[in-house]
């Protein structure tokens, strides 16, 4: 799977938060060992994962509506209330700008 492919919720996330994510499930989701691993305390992890989620759920909330503004050009094309070029069109600029932007 290419970088293109993944979710933007993952693919926006830089590598610091990746490496998180990591320790994160290889420690089984144990706060006390991220600290530990990480040499910080109990509240600093807790902030950084709370932090993250945040992160995360912007990202998601951003890409569900950019999937449901596709939705909608197709929804146009089937309903014949534009063609299938324009809608392929504005489809194809759209994913340009996306990745032009993240």
């Amino acid at each position: 799977m290419g970088k293109e492919q993944l979710p933007l919720w993952i693919s926006s996330l830089d590598p610091e938060e990746l490496e998180f994510i990591r320790k994160f499930m290889i420690n089984s989701g144990s706060l006390k060992k991220l600290a530990k691993d990480y040499e910080v305390s109990y509240p600093t992890v807790r902030l950084k994962l709370d932090r993250l989620i945040q992160t995360i759920n912007l990202n998601y909330e951003k890409e569900k509506d950019e999937a449901s503004l596709t939705s909608f050009i197709k929804k146009l094309a089937i309903e014949e209330q534009i063609s299938l070029q324009v809608a392929q069109q504005l489809i194809e600029k759209y994913e340009e700008e996306r990745k032009r932007t993240t």
